[in-house]
């Protein structure tokens, strides 16, 4: 039979992660009326601070210094993930990239509840208590969007004739990925092909793990300018309603000395939030997936 003080410390984790997963599960079915899989910034802010305060209730007795506070917030952001891979589909570097935001605010949480509790100020504690619900409400009843560019350049040492046709199309990458993220598994980009040269043609952009970007060339400017749509994009759980990638560019400047200043363009959709957050990974992501292309690009060109 458990003892009262193991009993707590366990109740203090299952009963915060169980709330979690019913409210998201609620607030999914009930309140959101956007596309599956949309997380809104309660989500990663609010219900991670009610689960810490959660925990601190069971915990209220047990006299726990902060860095016991940190360790039993670390297992209760591991039981979180997991439950999140296990009931939500969380691809395995999404809940890599969430990890570092639920652990913070289930931190703080926990903090905050010891605050509250160990002050006993019951009308404090409502109104705190109060306020996080209206923040939840009004944020999942709220409108969210989000659109953002993503902008690079490279210098190749070769004319944007020589250039233009590894723009369009290009051979398998076969360089070692530098990127972390792709070193530990997220899909790296490793060819590109069309179904013709001309505006409206037929573009894929094929990744390491075999999935396909499918594209449709909407401009056309030989040696200048390639833009296309994503019209289809991978049911991948590391991105499947997380992101919408909306439209590739990539313009060539002649810069009158035998080199081209060769420019990748990115827009896309976010479905996570905050976004100052995610953005912050999804710039990051592009800009690699850019650089490893627009590398590539100059390297064929230079041969």
């Amino acid at each position: 039979m458990l003892n009262p003080t193991r009993l707590s410390k366990i109740m203090g984790m299952l009963i915060p992660n169980a709330f979690a997963i019913t409210i998201i599960g609620l607030t999914k079915y009930f309140i959101t009326d956007e596309r599956a899989g949309f997380f809104i910034f309660s989500e990663f802010v609010i219900v991670p601070i009610a689960m810490g305060v959660i925990s601190a209730w069971f915990w209220k007795d047990l006299d726990f210094g902060r860095r016991q506070n940190f360790g039993y917030a670390i297992y209760n952001s591991i039981i979180a993930i997991a439950l999140s891979f296990i009931f939500l589909g969380e691809g395995v570097i999404c809940l890599v990239i969430v990890s570092p935001l639920i652990l913070c605010f289930v931190y703080g949480g926990v903090e905050l509840g010891a605050i509250m509790f160990e002050r006993n100020k019951k009308k404090l504690n409502v109104s705190i208590i109060a306020l996080l619900v209206f923040i939840f409400i009004a944020d999942a009843r709220s409108k969210h969007e989000y659109e953002n560019m993503v902008t690079d350049t490279i210098v190749i040492h070769a004319t944007p004739d020589k250039i233009w046709k590894n723009v369009v199309a290009f051979k398998k990458i076969k360089t070692e990925n530098k990127f972390w993220l792709f070193k530990i598994g997220m899909p790296s980009p490793v060819e590109s092909t069309v179904t013709g040269y001309y505006e409206g043609a037929g573009r894929k952009c094929i990744f390491s793990n075999g999935y396909v970007f499918d594209e449709k060339i909407s401009t056309y400017q030989p040696s200048a300018n390639l833009t296309f749509d994503i019209v289809n994009q991978p049911k991948d759980p590391e991105i499947m309603n997380h992101i919408d990638i909306i439209r590739g560019q990539f313009l060539l400047k002649d810069n009158g000395d035998g080199t081209t200043t060769l420019v990748g363009n990115s827009w896309y959709k976010l479905y996570v939030f905050p976004v100052w957050y995610y953005d912050i990974w999804a710039q990051s992501i592009t800009r690699n997936v850019h650089l490893r292309v627009m590398e590539h690009i100059k390297e064929l060109s230079e041969q």
